[in-house]
């Protein structure tokens, strides 16, 4: 039970990753709700202490409880130590995490709790590293502001049989990298001082060609294409999903390393782009840089019911699911490929 959005999907992935079935909640009313009328039975409960609406992870879990008729484990994640706040972890029989919380202490702390350790019922077998590569595992660097979330990709990451460097701060990340490594690189789009895009701007900039991926907000198109622009392989869009996570590594590291599927992909992306009209791929444009189809209508001279069935004829001719697929496929095919640059 998790307000925080990010931090929640977070700790839902990294759950899967170890066998377990969670069932992940903004609120302690939802989780009541999903108890009592929804048929689910959790083993453990892993709340927050502080939770809106009026119900604070206590009286959250204290009500699960009630729910099910047993007193099952359970887990707050909290940076109060009040005195208070013990005194009740203490009466609620309850194990206290204090946040910013690691992954890794979530999954031992839930391993002591519940009767058979996932790791026993589940086990997970790590990928070897590609025999192709020469030399050295790459590495893949994590650079991330929040705690939380860099915990939760790095055990992903290290779950999938990867080697895993994080860094709070871009600045942090420079001090470490050592050019040449063979790896790929996870950075967040907004971070206090050196952004992620002025990293990928400084690297591109020195040469280097280490294979990027902007971890940007939902629907930040605009800031996606920049990225590609600047650097960037790729970027995956908040919250990030395990599948989605580790497609885009491998997919980095893939083209990074076989210029045969990279030159594939950007022939594809070609092809698919290749269907449009000039006045489709000017739409297309507007869109990606974040222009709302009134916007582009007044601009073009158009209605917009026609730029919105354009939009519908760009999206159904490229095949693309989603704007951050069409983002994509526009920057590949590109004659240099990303990063390249829309006309």
């Amino acid at each position: 039970i998790e307000d925080d959005r990010e931090v929640r999907e977070m700790l839902g992935m990294v759950l899967v990753e170890e066998g377990h079935h969670p069932a992940v909640v903004a609120d302690g009313f939802a989780a009541v709700e999903l108890v009592a009328h929804g048929g689910f039975r959790p083993d453990l409960v892993l709340a927050d202490y502080n939770l809106p609406n009026g119900m604070d992870g206590f009286l959250a879990a204290a009500k699960v409880r009630e729910a099910l008729h047993h007193r099952i484990p359970v887990v707050i994640l909290t940076g109060d130590i009040s005195t208070d706040t013990l005194r009740r972890i203490a009466a609620e029989d309850c194990v206290q995490l204090n946040k910013p919380v690691k992954a890794a202490e979530v999954l031992q702390a839930i391993q002591r709790l519940l009767p058979v350790p996932s790791h026993e019922s589940h086990p997970h077998v790590a990928r070897r590293p590609d025999p192709d590569l020469p030399g050295e595992a790459p590495v893949i660097f994590v650079v991330d502001d929040d705690n939380n979330v860099r915990e939760g990709i790095r055990a992903l990451l290290e779950a999938d049989g990867r080697t895993v460097e994080d860094f709070a701060t871009c600045e942090a990340f420079l001090e470490a990298y050592r050019p040449g490594r063979q790896g790929c690189l996870l950075v967040d789009a907004y971070l206090p001082g050196m952004t992620g895009l002025e990293l990928l701007q400084r690297l591109h900039a020195d040469g280097d060609r280490l294979p990027a991926i902007m971890i940007t907000g939902n629907s930040d198109v605009p800031m996606a294409v920049q990225a590609m622009k600047s650097g960037a392989s790729d970027f995956i869009e908040k919250p990030i999903t395990r599948d989605e996570l580790l497609a885009g590594v491998e997919r980095a590291l893939e083209r990074s390393h076989d210029e045969t599927k990279l030159l594939a992909w950007q022939q594809d992306a070609s092809a698919h782009i290749g269907k449009l009209t000039p006045r489709q791929r000017q739409i297309m444009e507007m869109v990606l840089a974040g222009h709302p189809s009134k916007n582009i209508a007044a601009d073009l001279g158009l209605s917009q019911r026609t730029v919105e069935n354009h939009r519908a004829q760009i999206m159904r001719k490229t095949n693309a699911k989603s704007l951050p697929a069409l983002a994509r496929l526009a920057l590949a095919a590109e004659p240099d490929g990303p990063p390249g640059s829309l006309a």
